[in-house]
Order: structure tokens, then sequence, then C-alpha cells
């Protein structure tokens, strides 16, 4: 399941250098994903790309995000459930796509 940043996040960008699949955007930034430019998905708070995000699945124990925020707002995308299949197949597709 990818992960999502709530309203209550307050711009600190802590979790931003934590991804290790660059899937976290401040407010108003495009993303990009294998070589294509999307719109932000939020012009409030950093955002997560929830076709990005990985869990740190593949990296870490648990996800990074999650681990630093200090207001607990990096929560689990009840719109995006994924298995840990599912996750570490999605890592090895970034992966390549960083090569």
């Amino acid at each position: 399941m990818a992960l999502m940043i709530t309203e209550e996040c307050m711009n600190c960008a802590l979790c931003k250098p934590e991804c290790p699949n660059v899937a976290i955007y401040e407010p108003d930034a495009p993303w990009k994903l294998f070589g294509e430019t999307y719109a932000a998905l939020s012009n409030n708070v950093y955002y997560i790309v929830p076709d990005k995000c990985t869990e740190c699945v593949g990296f870490h124990e648990e996800p990074q995000c999650a681990a630093v925020c200090p207001v607990d707002c990096c929560v689990a995308d009840p719109n995006f459930p994924e298995t840990e299949e599912e996750l570490r197949s999605k890592k090895e597709a970034l992966v390549a796509d960083n090569s």
C-alpha cells in the first residue's frame, strides 16, 4: 500500500531526502516517472506519488518518511492497496528506470 501525507503536514521537508524512490515532492512541484512529467498532486503540503511509493520495501524495514515525520502524517493510503510482492516489483521497475 502506498503511503500518503495528510493535511496535518507542517512542510518541514524531513521526509523528502529519506525516500529511496524519490516519491515525495514539495507542494506545487511537478513529478516525474519513466521520463514523463505530471502535475503536482498537492498545492498545500508535501505529497507522495503512489506510483513511486514502495513503503521502502527492499530498502528499509519501515517506511522512512513515517519514521522521521514529527507529526505522524505519513500514513497508509487506503486507495492504493498492494501486496509486498507488488511493492517489490514496483521497486525493481523504479530502480531499472534510474539506472
